[in-house]
């Protein structure tokens, strides 16, 4: 029997243990449309969580939550009502739709699609059932809705397919309500909807998704060092959260790969390893928009977007963009997490077991942080473990679990993640110690009760 890919044992374990469900499954479920369970809300809530702390510890940077339903004109200023869709092929016989540059990427070819360059697709055949492609065509990846009362074209809006746009016209209320110099960044985190070809790989492309964006405003002169700066405070963070660096690399955009809007973009990668030919693929992006998206903004808002220099002359800001999806870097970190032992662990004795999985997530993403045991349903000892769970609970999320042997319970917890496991037994009830066992290490320490508070303060600090 084939061994089945790191990334199709990540996805089981995802579904299986909470972390995230197909949407609308009693439905027969919706195409790449996922919901969050309990232990996945909590995964990308700590995930967000550190990535707002790591922006927001820094002196130049603010916050915002702008708005999905957005003026229209933004989209036609920005670009793309007229340029945001991707090249599209149909198969002839079974009608299957593709994204004609993902065909392509399969195959190890590295697509190069614009307005004036198709890229030969004659001996690429539908991965379905090997029939003929039409023509590539591009398809705008915008939803449409409508606002008010009357579906008619004067009331069309758009469900954002970026969050970057209500940064940029937030721009000016931002600078003065906070009286803001340059250089600044203002970040934000939200919800986004692309209408995809071929979405897939779980929830690395979804037409549903959240991005983690941040738009650094920065004088034309300064951009070549913002650049450099954010590429690396980039980077830096994914690997202080626990990725090997050599599941990381950077990949400058060549100029024919390049935005619209974009004079330079380097992609964060990460080796999800979808396939053969699909290893590494994009995590993050950094961009370098020029000014692009503030002088559009002033051209169809006739609003003034400029500000001074130390000379009193008066310019545009240039962008640099970080822009990270949530759901990509949620299915980084559990695939850099998901870890099998063959044969299982023990200290003691040769292991009889066929396989082990631990989940060594990053104590800061661990959906639980710590997991309370009684060692039995004998009354008093349960008492107790709800007792110590009660006076951590408003500092950690816990679980309690009183079913099963307790290295089984210690099994299902490290397969999602939890750092720490106590254990109430009945010495406890006497000289109030608890076994506090580690995740990876296995380690055991005996600690009284009144001091967990003060252990777990040093441990998660």
């Amino acid at each position: 029997m084939k061994e089945l890919r790191k990334f199709d044992k990540v996805v089981n374990l995802a579904k299986t243990r909470g972390f995230i469900f197909p949407s609308s499954d009693i439905y027969g479920g919706l195409n790449s449309i996922y919901d969050y369970g309990p232990l996945g809300t909590e995964l990308k809530n700590n995930l967000k969580k550190a990535w707002f702390d790591f922006m927001l510890a820094r002196r130049d940077v603010v916050g915002l939550d702008s708005a999905i339903l957005m003026h229209p004109q933004i989209w036609k200023a920005s670009g793309h009502l007229d340029g945001f869709s991707d090249p599209l092929v149909d198969c002839k016989k079974c009608k299957s739709r593709f994204r004609a540059d993902h065909l392509l990427e399969k195959k190890g070819i590295k697509p190069t699609f614009g307005k004036d360059n198709t890229p030969n697709m004659s001996d690429v055949k539908c991965p379905e059932c090997g029939g003929e492609l039409t023509e590539v065509r591009q398809f705008n990846l915008m939803f449409k809705t409508f606002m008010g009362p009357l579906e008619d074209s004067a009331n069309q809006i758009y469900l954002r397919p970026e969050t970057a746009q209500g940064i940029y016209v937030n721009f000016l209320n931002v600078l003065n309500s906070l009286r803001l110099k340059i250089p600044f960044g203002i970040a934000q985190i939200g919800k986004a909807f692309r209408n995809e070809i071929t979405p897939g790989n779980f929830i690395f492309r979804m037409r549903e998704f959240e991005q983690m964006e941040m738009q650094y405003f920065v004088h034309p002169d300064k951009t070549k060092d913002a650049f450099e700066k954010w590429q690396n405070l980039r980077m830096d963070w994914y690997k202080s959260l626990g990725i090997d660096p050599k599941n990381l690399r950077f990949r400058e955009h060549a100029k024919d790969e390049l935005a619209h809007y974009a004079k330079k973009a380097l992609d964060i990668e990460y080796n999800f390893a979808f396939s053969e030919n699909e290893t590494f693929k994009e995590l993050e992006g950094i961009h370098h928009r020029g000014d692009w998206d503030l002088s559009q903004h002033q051209k169809y808002s006739q609003q003034k977007l400029t500000v001074k220099d130390e000379n009193n002359k008066e310019y545009i800001p240039n962008v640099i963009e970080t822009s990270g999806g949530v759901d990509r870097a949620t299915l980084a970190f559990l695939m850099e997490a998901y870890t099998e032992i063959d044969g299982g662990r023990t200290t003691t004795t040769e292991s009889s077991k066929e396989k082990e999985v631990v989940l060594k997530l990053d104590k800061r993403l661990a959906p639980i942080k710590i997991a309370i045991f009684p060692l039995s349903k004998k009354t008093d000892l349960m008492a107790k473990a709800i007792e110590i769970y009660d006076s951590l609970a408003t500092k950690y999320r816990l679980t309690y679990d009183e079913t099963g042997s307790i290295g089984k319970r210690y099994r299902r917890q490290d397969e999602i993640g939890t750092p720490y496991c106590v254990t109430v037994d009945f010495d406890t009830l006497g000289n109030n110690l608890v076994t506090v066992r580690d995740r990876d290490t296995m380690k055991q320490d005996h600690i009284n009760i009144s001091e967990l508070a003060a252990y777990f303060q040093e441990k998660f600090k």
